[in-house]
């Protein structure tokens, strides 16, 4: 698997990526699961309605599960033209543009929020929504970047796509 050349902001995004999904998203279930997240998180946020709370976290399941399938999905799609994040297309590779890509440009972005909004709506915890502030910070200042790069390696194709196809949300942006 190539590396991605260069910059900095590729390097910590794809850090932060492999640290949040191997390392916090486990350690939260398992805090979950062990009924110990409300001993270990000062930052859990105070709800004093019960049915609130059965709500925001059904919501947060749903959102966290539909995240999974999003990233499943896109890596199905994509099969071996995967790479990591700001990695310059293959010349083998060809631009996807069905499946979960036909919806947004960046289906695996949109599913990592998915994922860090689902799991701080779960365990209501401010650090975790802190976490999906910064992934979304992270995600909307590496776009460009990776759209500068698709550009370069499918020029016209990629206009056309980024015409007709949202960023990050289905008829939305």
């Amino acid at each position: 698997m190539d590396r991605p050349k260069g910059n900095f902001l590729i390097q910590l995004v794809n850090g932060f990526n492999l640290f949040f999904l191997l390392i916090v998203n486990p350690l939260a279930a398992i805090l979950l699961l062990t009924k110990c997240l409300e001993m270990i998180d000062p930052a859990r946020i105070i709800i004093d309605y019960p049915w609130l709370i059965q709500v925001w976290e059904m919501a947060g399941l749903v959102v966290y599960v539909m995240g999974y399938l999003l990233m499943a999905w896109a890596l199905i799609r994509l099969r071996q033209n995967y790479q990591i994040g700001g990695s310059t297309p293959r010349p083998k590779d060809e631009m996807v543009m069905n499946g979960p890509y036909r919806l947004v440009r960046h289906p695996m972005y949109t599913a990592v929020l998915c994922i860090s909004l689902g799991l701080a709506s779960l365990t209501q915890s401010w650090a975790l929504f802190g976490v999906f502030g910064l992934y979304l910070m992270f995600i909307l200042l590496l776009i460009p970047l990776e759209e500068d790069v698709l550009l370069q390696a499918y020029d016209k194709q990629y206009i056309h796509y980024q015409q007709k196809t949202k960023k990050l949300i289905p008829f939305v942006y």
